[in-house]
């Protein structure tokens, strides 16, 4: 098994780069998120044991498009992401409009600071 394979890409590229994995025979892993100075997402893909990650750096403000028209299971990884990290994801399949869980604080994992 290789290295792992990150590659660090902007936000209005996810739809060009799903695409293109998509079309290579890869599968939608997972899709993963961390506070790491704004939204750090990480999409995973594999196929025969060739792992890859699209990763993407980007403000609590900025909106990214959905990958749920390419895969469209994604909607319950985006959904999560949204509704936990505040993230700004457009387009979702099935959106459950910030009520996939039932939370006592809205966006429990956004760390972004309050203005003052």
């Amino acid at each position: 098994m290789g290295e792992q394979n990150i590659r660090k890409i902007s936000s209005d590229q996810i739809l060009a780069e799903t695409i293109s994995l998509k079309s290579a025979g890869y599968r939608l892993v997972a899709i993963s998120c961390t506070n790491k100075d704004g939204l750090e997402l990480s999409y995973s893909f594999d196929k025969d044991y060739d792992f890859i990650n699209l990763r993407i750096n980007m403000d609590y403000d900025t909106e990214i498009e959905s990958i749920t028209c390419i895969y469209h299971y994604a909607f319950l990884y985006e959904n999560e992401i949204a509704e936990l990290f505040g993230a700004k994801i457009k387009n979702i399949a099935v959106d459950f409009k910030d009520k996939l869980y039932r939370l006592s604080v809205k966006t429990p994992f956004n760390m972004k600071k309050e203005e003052e």
